[in-house]
């Protein structure tokens, strides 16, 4: 059987009531698990990619806590730069590993490492000293199992320049590291908040839109609000590769 993973992005969750560009991210963000529940009891693991809050508020990661409470399936959680770690792990302690919100999924189909890419105080994502040798431990670990990446900002650029200007900083860096082990096979962001596929110096990506608003296709030097409905993708990994299904999940109103 092939690995089935769900990964949902950017729900940039408020304070409960509070809306975003007209949207109830909370709202949105119940109909998605709603929709991944009823559809997706077999999934192995959800994957929430980053920008969990859009404020790093306290009760907005105490909603999170609460609807994640009530949610069958197992669930990692992954942090953006809209996020807060210190908050974040007040509600989430076991989230930690070495004091990033970083972790390891090992399946029947390969190992799956979610990154922390969150510089706090600053909109791109960084990779310090300490992250980046823990993620060469884990690839290490791998022993040349076939390896998936999570991280909320993609390494790659989108030639959308407002976005390129905030992905993670010292690509090259990161991609050194990945060229030494050679076992990466995907690697799947958030951040974008648009659906993207592609490769990235010969490792396919994939990016997601946000569970609330999305980017519009703009590639001016502006950024623009796109009114796209939001979506999850559902994942499957085995010995021939990487499918990767983008679903349009049912709202309210």
């Amino acid at each position: 059987m092939p690995m089935k993973i769900i990964q949902l992005s950017d729900p940039h969750l408020m304070a409960p009531g509070g809306l975003l560009y007209g949207s109830d991210p909370l709202a949105r963000l119940d109909a998605c698990l709603a929709d991944i529940g009823e559809n997706h009891a077999d999934a192995d693991l959800v994957v929430i990619s980053g920008d969990l809050t859009n404020d790093g508020e306290r009760t907005a990661y105490a909603a999170l806590q609460e609807r994640l409470a009530q949610f069958s399936r197992p669930c990692r959680l992954m942090l953006g730069n809209h996020d807060d770690r210190v908050l974040f792990l007040e509600r989430f302690p076991h989230a930690a590993e070495q004091g990033f919100v970083q972790s390891v999924f090992d399946g029947s189909e390969g190992r799956l490492i979610l990154l922390d890419t969150l510089d706090s105080g600053h909109v791109e994502g960084r990779l310090c000293a300490a992250r980046l040798d823990w993620l060469d431990e884990r690839l290490q670990e791998a022993h040349g199992r076939p390896v998936f990446l999570f991280m909320h900002h993609p390494p790659f650029r989108i030639h959308m320049p407002v976005l390129d200007a905030v992905k993670l900083a010292d690509a090259d860096t990161f991609h050194d590291l990945l060229a030494r082990h050679g076992n990466v096979r995907h690697i799947f962001a958030g951040h974008v908040h648009r659906l993207i596929a592609g490769s990235w110096r010969g490792i396919p990506v994939s990016t997601l839109r946000s569970t609330n608003h999305q980017t519009a296709l703009d590639f001016s030097d502006s950024w623009s609000l796109g009114h796209e409905p939001p979506a999850y993708a559902v994942i499957f990994i085995d010995a021939d590769g990487v499918i990767v299904h983008f679903h349009e999940f049912p709202i309210a109103g």
